[in-house]
């Protein structure tokens, strides 16, 4: 391999734009995908575990609702708290504790002995699910070059699915099987604390976070290292490293957390951050109040528990097409006509949804929403860490994460509350309107980011004054 370059942050950051994208990027990929998807699973799970505790605890339907958002409490909790914690201390390190903080409470709640300690346990486990689910994108999203960055998070996002088809999978064939099924589920769920030990030994800090904080060694290090196994995964030398474009890397230590976050509603910022976080919240509302009820309604509407699990199972499924025909669209037709697109479609989908009909209808709409849901997030966790400068990345999508979970919140109280009056298809004529209010504002307000490196995308938004406010 050739001589290190210089170890100037912007030196550093042309050298990790010019890599192939090789094995171990995908490593990094599996790494941040795999604790992706256990956060996934977890929070998908309970959707599985509500039809079982709600006879056994005797809950009303208030209660089943609240349990349905104590994850979400949490999340919101996590996201916010993570990301201000992860731009002062390290993706790595927040990334880290937020995995050990999710498996232990997860594994308290399987032993829950009445609702309002299963209750406190699940928003535990949510802190710790939100953490996860808002540092990892933001943390992939710094290692890999623009021209791909896109397609490569969110990939990564995609392993969301692959945890939900894993929780319909556990809520089909264990939780209505056996009388304490829905604890035997909780403790799977439990099982990626064993992560740890792999994360600890092989996971490396952010080289661009490194760069920002002023220890350009340990960034040098991080990237020589990257150049090295993709040297070897590739067999071939090195691309040459460009001239560096992107402007001069700031390297004071990062202002402190209300800074941090004003940061993010000054000058051009307020527009990007208006929109992420309406964005966030549209869809999180839609696809918590479809998830975290399906099974529940389509028992009301007169299906046995065990059909309805098969049904939320197939739709479910419908995930990973989602996700993959997303991540694969987005890179080509730009992320904020992704989203659009996506959006529409979910609302078509819950629109069609909402007029009832037969066994088969549900099931086929119910897959199309869930199809183009997940594909808007997909989408989504790639978009939103691409905006802001790394000062305040995690910072940024922690808290559009956070305050999207409001939604998420509030969409299974509200139905819990209002389907009795509403009915299936008033439940989904709501879903309808949030989606299709999504993708009127991403069309109308949202940044292309496609091809772009992450330092272009911060001189766009005039990111120089926005910095330098956010570190007096």
């Amino acid at each position: 391999m050739s001589a290190p370059q210089a170890s100037s942050g912007p030196s550093l950051l042309a050298r990790l734009e010019r890599l192939p994208v090789s094995r171990p990027h995908f490593r990094l990929m599996f790494m941040g995908g795999l604790g992706i998807a256990f956060d996934g699973m977890d929070g998908s799970l309970v959707s599985y575990v509500l039809p079982a505790v709600t006879p056994l605890w005797h809950l009303a339907p208030w209660q089943t609702g609240v349990l349905g958002s104590s994850l979400l409490i949490g999340i919101m909790i996590g996201a916010l708290s993570a990301g201000l914690v992860a731009d002062t201390i390290g993706r790595r390190r927040v990334m880290m504790y937020a995995l050990f903080l999710y498996c232990g409470a997860t594994a308290v709640a399987a032993f829950a002995p009445n609702w309002e300690f299963f209750f406190a346990a699940r928003l535990v486990a949510g802190i710790g699910a939100g953490a996860e689910a808002a540092v990892i994108p933001a943390f992939m999203s710094e290692f890999v070059p623009g021209r791909i960055r896109g397609v490569f998070v969110s990939a990564t996002a995609g392993f969301f699915s692959l945890g939900y088809v894993a929780a319909a999978l556990l809520g089909r064939f264990f939780v209505p099987a056996f009388p304490d099924g829905w604890c035997f589920a909780q403790l799977v769920t439990a099982a990626p604390v064993l992560m740890l030990l792999w994360w600890r030994r092989r996971l490396p800090e952010s080289p661009r976070w490194l760069v920002q904080q002023g220890r350009l060694a340990e960034a040098e290090a991080v990237v020589a290292e990257l150049e090295a196994g993709v040297e070897r995964a590739t067999g071939a030398p090195l691309p040459p490293v460009p001239a560096p474009t992107a402007p001069a890397v700031p390297t004071r230590q990062p202002a402190g957390a209300l800074q941090r976050l004003t940061g993010l509603w000054r000058g051009d910022m307020a527009r990007r951050t208006a929109v992420l976080w309406l964005l966030w919240i549209s869809v999180t509302f839609a696809y918590y109040g479809f998830f975290t009820w399906i099974p529940s309604l389509l028992v009301q509407q007169g299906m046995t528990m065990s059909k309805s699990f098969t049904y939320a199972l197939l739709i479910t499924l419908a995930q990973i097409p989602g996700y993959y025909s997303a991540a694969f669209v987005g890179e080509r037709m730009d992320r904020t006509r992704t989203i659009a697109v996506y959006l529409a479609g979910g609302a078509l989908s819950a629109y069609l949804l909402s007029r009832g009909g037969s066994d088969l209808r549900v099931l086929l709409f119910g897959a199309l929403l869930s199809f183009f849901m997940n594909g808007t997030y997909a989408a989504l966790y790639a978009y939103s860490p691409e905006i802001y400068p790394t000062a305040i990345r995690a910072t940024g999508s922690g808290a559009a994460s956070a305050f999207g979970r409001i939604g998420g919140i509030s969409a299974p109280i509200v139905i819990g509350v209002l389907y009795a009056s509403l009915g299936f298809g008033g439940v989904f004529a709501m879903v309808t309107g949030a989606l299709a209010a999504g993708a009127v504002v991403v069309v109308l307000f949202g940044v292309s980011t496609n091809g772009r490196t992450l330092e272009e995308l911060t001189e766009a938004a005039d990111s120089t004054d926005t910095l330098q406010e956010a570190h007096r």
